[in-house]
């Protein structure tokens, strides 16, 4: 599918990741609607950006876990344009606890996380897949991460509602076949935490083949990728710098 003309939803669209791959659409010529949650200034920031470039964009406020609401997002694409071509699951929140715990703080997390993971984006797929059917085409990218294959130490609620959205990926690709295509991007270390030290920046980049860091920039060519392979569906593609193959060298290095 070429993204120029098409209208595309990124949810969590407003910065990091998210930003980037609205920017990258708007870019290829489609009209983009920013979903976000509460970041307001940076949603209405993304937006003029994208008009900028000569398309349309929409930001929508809208909690993708609230079933409800993501039902009124619908209705106000569908009244603006007449549906979707192009969906992006790029919302998610990275909760952090240990487990087993008996905090009333972290089992509220793990219901906050994985439903905005699993629960938001087949909210989002199921409010906007029929427009999208009676289109006649689509395209489908969900952002997953590498702790579908690896879990990581006190991200249980991470690991599994991205393992959950893989899942929903494969399913989804085989019940909108072959209309509409669904794929995911895992990336690897793209963008670090504000609170990364230097050192964490360079221990982190040398778990990867390249030894260097990619960029948001990096995840949007393979989310437009996706986008425009029209014989890929029920895959993902890594975004990581080798570092799925990295204990591999590591372990090499140390023998």
């Amino acid at each position: 599918m070429n993204p120029k003309g098409k209208v595309a939803l990124v949810t969590g669209g407003a910065h990091r990741v998210g930003k980037a791959i609205t920017m990258m659409l708007a870019e290829a010529g489609a009209h983009v609607v920013i979903n976000y949650h509460s970041s307001a200034t940076a949603a209405n920031q993304t937006a003029y950006e994208v008009e900028a470039l000569d398309v349309q964009a929409l930001a929508v406020q809208c909690d993708v876990s609230d079933y409800e609401a993501v039902q009124h997002m619908a209705s106000a694409i569908l009244a603006r344009f007449g549906g979707v071509d192009i969906i992006v699951n790029a919302a998610s929140l990275f909760g952090r606890f240990r487990f087993p715990t008996d905090k009333p703080d972290d089992i509220a997390l793990w219901q906050r996380v994985t439903r905005i993971s699993i629960d938001g984006s087949f909210y989002v797929c199921n409010s906007l897949a029929p427009a999208m059917l009676a289109r006649g085409g689509g395209a489908i990218v969900n952002i997953v991460d590498l702790s579908v294959w690896t879990p990581w130490p006190n991200f249980t609620a991470h690991a599994v509602g991205k393992s959950g959205l893989l899942a929903l990926t494969r399913q989804l690709a085989l019940e909108l076949a072959p209309t509409v295509r669904v794929n995911a991007v895992a990336p690897g270390p793209v963008l670090p935490p504000p609170t990364y030290s230097e050192k964490k920046l360079q221990q982190k980049a040398r778990t990867t083949l390249l030894e260097r860091w990619g960029s948001a920039e990096d995840v949007a060519r393979a989310v437009k990728y996706l986008i425009e392979a029209d014989y890929v569906t029920g895959d993902v593609m890594t975004v990581d710098g080798g570092e799925h193959y990295g204990h591999n060298k590591r372990a090499s290095s140390d023998a």
